[in-house]
């Protein structure tokens, strides 16, 4: 049941343990027993390119979602723009951290099966975000993130 963090980016230290947490809490709190998963902490240019060529999107972005399940063991990769939740931490007055791990939680959600396609699918994921902040202790700053 791994989690394995990477961070080729030298914008922000990473915070390992905190992310670790945060995963192991969402994944647990959505009975989710069996993963591997990554998390790649990522500069704007990556993210924009990873954006680019799986998405079609031409900018950086906060989190994209790679789903790898085969069987019974949730398999999925999180690419995670720390530029983007740097300058939206900054415009939302908080830590970077915080929003980083709203991103970590968000994507997960997305790994479990929660989508944000339309909008009751959106306050949907939203509410689920809100309470995992929740267990976790931290403020809830669900509410500004859009895909």
């Amino acid at each position: 049941m791994p989690i394995r963090i990477a961070s080729p980016q030298e914008h922000l230290k990473i915070d390992k343990a905190r992310f670790r947490k945060v995963a192991e809490s969402v994944l647990a709190n959505e009975d989710i027993r069996d993963f591997e998963i990554s998390l790649a902490f990522v500069d704007d240019a990556t993210s924009q390119r990873v954006n680019n060529q799986f998405l079609k999107h031409d900018y950086p972005t906060d989190v994209i979602s790679f789903p790898y399940s085969a069987g019974k063991v949730l398999q999925g990769e999180l690419v995670l723009g720390v530029e983007v939740a740097m300058r939206e931490a900054a415009e939302r007055g908080h830590d970077p951290q915080l929003e980083l791990s709203l991103y970590v939680i968000h994507g997960l959600l997305h790994l479990v099966g929660y989508d944000d396609k339309d909008p009751h699918d959106r306050r949907m994921m939203r509410d689920r975000e809100s309470e995992h902040l929740e267990i976790l202790g931290l403020p809830d700053i669900s509410s500004g993130t859009e895909e």
